[in-house]
């Protein structure tokens, strides 16, 4: 792999290396991922692509001084004790990190995730305005923003919760694993819950929104037929409830939904989400025409009577066929 360009800032070999001084290095590159392995120089993801640095390899001393500047030494304990920990971080003048820090063949390894400062609207991120929008002025039901890792998910909900912020008069409650974009109140009033340092795990933090007076609550990712469950019952209560899957499209949306439970439920799921779900965002990044970055490519799904219908007759394989046709009501395909 090529290295980054050369930076007035290289790190020299003999100075003690900080993260903070690679999370400059990388800023300086204009990378958005960051990862760190002992035994191997930092590596950095640029406009797509993995590049190794020509940074010193990393010793596991330097992954412990690392765990330092990150952490408490509360956490840092919980981290050593389980071997996995979600957190974001900010670096004084260089921004906001979702970091995840794991073990890998014995040794600690991170991975740092750039998160813009402010929230990008729906524009700058190439989403289709109209579509959105209409999503954004839901007033109560489900909708899903799916897509692999890193396809961008967090940043369009984050867009969706702005423009919500904005336009209309509510109370939004967010629980994530960690905090990534930190909303300020606009026109709602907006709380953020951390699992682990708000609250103790999803179910807990998920059965509190309800007692909250939320409007919109927004679950950083459905992780199981419990999570789902309570988000489609809050759904069902009158509430605008938005969340993520590692889906995508819209038809594998569906059936990992109903893979989440047993098949005797099926029916019962296919009803319920024909009645709640309103809409299904699908999308994967591909490289811009012009070379200097990605681009989101796009699935749209409204709920409209003909989806619904597909959905509780189980004829989901039909569906993209209805977007196909779907474009005067925003609905269109990737």
């Amino acid at each position: 792999m090529e290295n980054p360009p050369q930076t007035d800032h290289e790190i020299p070999h003999t100075e003690e290396l900080s993260l903070h001084r690679i999370v400059a290095y990388a800023r300086e590159n204009k990378a958005s991922d960051i990862h760190l392995n002992v035994s191997r120089p930092p590596a950095i993801r640029v406009q797509g692509v993995l590049r190794f640095t020509e940074i010193h390899s990393l010793t596991e001393s330097d992954m412990m001084r690392f765990l330092g500047e990150i952490m408490t030494p509360q956490q840092k304990q919980l981290f050593l004790e389980s071997g996995d920990a979600d957190l974001a971080v900010s670096f004084p003048h260089l921004g906001r990190f979702r970091v995840n820090c794991y073990r890998q063949r014995g040794t600690t390894a991170l991975s740092l995730r750039h998160i813009e400062a402010h929230v990008p609207d729906f524009q700058s991120l190439h989403l289709p305005k109209m579509a959105m929008e209409r999503i954004a002025d839901l007033p109560r039901g489900l909708v899903l923003v799916t897509g692999t890792t890193s396809s961008g998910k967090s940043t369009t909900l984050a867009a969706i919760i702005d423009r919500i912020n904005a336009t209309r008069h509510a109370r939004i409650i967010t629980l994530e694993d960690p905090i990534e974009y930190v909303h300020t109140d606009k026109n709602c009033s907006v709380s953020q819950r951390e699992v682990s340092i708000d609250t103790k795990d999803f179910k807990t933090g998920l059965r509190a929104i309800l007692r909250e007076d939320p409007n919109v609550i927004l679950i950083g990712e459905l992780r199981d037929a419990e999570t789902f469950e309570t988000c489609l019952g809050a759904a069902e209560t009158g509430h605008l409830v938005l969340s993520s899957l590692h889906t995508t499209n819209v038809t594998m949306t569906i059936n990992r939904i109903l893979d989440m439970f047993p098949p005797v439920h099926h029916a019962q799921i296919r009803s319920q989400l024909a009645l709640q779900l309103r809409a299904v965002v699908s999308q994967r990044l591909i490289p811009s025409v012009d070379g200097k970055g990605r681009v989101p490519a796009v699935e749209v799904m409204f709920n409209e009577p003909g989806v619904a219908s597909l959905i509780r007759d189980n004829q989901i394989e039909r569906i993209p066929n209805v977007i196909a046709d779907g474009g005067d009501s925003g609905m269109q395909t990737s």
